[in-house]
């Protein structure tokens, strides 16, 4: 009886100290090419690209993301996007990587592969 009392008293805290991974944040900036074809690749994929953005932010990967604009595009009703940036949640940046390497954006050639910028991020203000 006591070894059981032990054994299980070592699973119960074996149970209560196994923790989920530690999850960081990452910045990620992703401008388009500035080929003359670069914008009519982005709208010739964006569908496909917002529903998989849309499972990034359901699963809890993508905190925050969008699209970045011309400085123009705020005077104007023609909004030029010219890239993306998000705040990704992941175990490790290789997961990060991966992601975006994985995106139709990088993928069909909308990201410029040599500017796409990872980096580690601590925010200064909650999330919402």
């Amino acid at each position: 009886m006591q070894r059981l009392s032990n054994r299980l008293s070592r699973n119960l805290r074996t149970m209560s100290t196994s923790t989920s991974p530690t999850l960081h944040k990452f910045f990620v900036y992703a401008p388009d090419k500035t080929d003359p074809d670069a914008f009519v690749r982005r709208l010739s994929v964006r569908s496909k690209h917002l529903e998989g953005a849309k499972k990034a932010i359901a699963d809890g990967s993508i905190r925050v993301g969008g699209a970045l604009l011309t400085p123009e595009s705020l005077l104007s009703d023609d909004k030029k996007m010219i890239g993306s940036t998000f705040i990704f949640e992941a175990e490790n940046i290789e997961t990060v990587k991966k992601a975006i390497e994985s995106d139709i954006y990088y993928t069909s050639g909308v990201w410029d592969p040599e500017r796409v910028v990872i980096l580690p991020f601590v925010a200064a203000t909650p999330f919402p």
